[in-house]
């Protein structure tokens, strides 16, 4: 397949500019770009798909540009928001764009190919542009009418939208216009709300030299169950692994619904057609086994973490949910276990499994506690405890510090003892 098909194929083409003549000028290596607005310290996994499609370009013979949006940056951009951005500093700005320019790096390759990818930062550019040259040589390109059509802009005119954001897509297209002048770039690619941005750019290259380039969007990425993709129940799904571990990387993705983990293996992995068909067979044939999850959670994990935190990753989730749990470091635990619902106690304490379960919230009483406990409900570090009078301490700690408590197959607590 070429590029366009593969994309086609995996359902990453949403909108495109004359598919036709991009074909014929994907003929030959054509150089494109993306852009990533530093709006915080680290990219998310909603800035995955646009990162891969970009490299997924270049294994296909073509030059890839980054772009970190230093000066968009400051500026806001109105694409699907309701309200206005709130202006960060220059200096925070500056600081969040070396930080993303390097997570960028992961995914690219700079040297030892014949078509090596470029990072850019559009504040090069950008912020020398004194406001007349701005005004006369790029501003008169647009028309009013033209740019309130963008549903970017006719989505926010009821609430209002400020001059600063209205000018958001225009700073966008000279984008466009340098990379065309400077490195011969003929396509912008991005996500499906960018679709204004984008041809914005289109038409200023146009205006300026009678040239034609191109333009291409991914799809919004769904989730069958209706509930926002990207998000957990922490919040935001970063790249950074001081803001996300791998191990909740890996979760996530392990977390994936039947209904979405074939669509999420195209988007997300580079494996073969045949390779994912397989996957989509045994979920269809083999719910229960999760292969298809697995394969995704360990594919996308080495993609932004290295196949080494995949593998450690892989393994604390197998010893966590089959009890191994001694398995662990109390570092894994603690990374592991982070955001469940946890209580601290002294080194010196002993204190009775049965207060520690209501403390903890896992049971709402010590009656429900016991039962739970005579059940055969309640784990202690991957053991079945059933004795109601039982007591905890650092003792009985991985480490000395952490005792893991489960209730049930999924619900699990922690106690550090520090």
């Amino acid at each position: 397949m070429d590029i366009l098909q593969e994309l086609s194929w995996r359902g990453l083409i949403h909108q495109v500019t004359d598919e036709k003549a991009l074909a014929e000028q994907l003929k030959q290596p054509t150089t494109l770009y993306v852009g990533f607005d530093p709006t915080a310290d680290s990219l998310h996994i909603g800035n995955l798909l646009p990162i891969l499609t970009l490299r997924r370009f270049q294994l296909a013979g073509h030059h890839p540009i980054a772009l970190v949006g230093g000066a968009t940056g400051l500026i806001g951009d109105p694409s699907g928001r309701s309200t206005e951005r709130t202006l960060n500093e220059v200096e925070t700005v500056a600081a969040w764009s070396a930080r993303i320019r390097a997570q960028l790096e992961r995914f690219l390759d700079f040297d030892g190919v014949p078509n090596p990818a470029v990072i850019v930062n559009n504040y090069d550019w950008t912020h020398s542009l004194d406001v007349i040259s701005f005004l006369r040589d790029i501003c008169k390109s647009f028309s009013l009418n033209y740019m309130l059509a963008k549903e970017s802009v006719d989505s926010r005119l009821e609430r209002g939208i400020s001059f600063t954001e209205f000018s958001y897509m225009i700073l966008q297209a000279n984008d466009f216009w340098n990379l065309f002048q400077s490195r011969g770039c003929r396509l912008q690619i991005g996500g499906s709300d960018q679709w204004g941005n984008i041809t914005a750019g289109l038409e200023l290259v146009r205006r300026q030299s009678g040239q034609t380039v191109y333009g291409l969007t991914m799809p919004l990425v769904t989730k069958a169950d209706g509930t926002k993709f990207g998000k957990s129940e922490g919040g935001a799904i970063w790249l950074d692994p001081k803001k996300t571990t791998p191990y909740q990387f890996y979760q996530f993705w392990l977390n994936t619904d039947d209904r979405d983990v074939v669509q999420y293996l195209k988007y997300f992995t580079f494996l073969s057609q045949a390779e994912i068909q397989a996957l989509a067979d045994e979920v269809a044939s083999n719910p229960g086994a999760r292969a298809a999850q697995r394969a995704l959670a360990r594919e996308v994990t080495t993609l932004v973490h290295g196949a080494g935190e995949a593998e450690r990753a892989e393994q604390v989730s197998h010893a966590l949910f089959r009890g191994n749990l001694k398995e662990l470091t109390g570092s894994e635990i603690a990374d592991a276990l982070q955001g469940v619902p946890s209580i601290r106690k002294s080194k010196e304490e002993t204190v009775s499994l049965v207060s520690v379960l209501v403390e903890l919230g896992a049971c709402p009483s010590n009656r429900q506690a016991r039962e739970d406990i005579r059940n055969g409900a309640i784990s202690v570090n991957g053991d079945k405890q059933t004795d109601i009078e039982a007591n905890i301490s650092a003792a009985d700690g991985i480490e000395g510090q952490y005792v893991v408590i489960r209730r049930g197959k999924k619900s699990y607590f922690l106690v550090h003892f520090a």
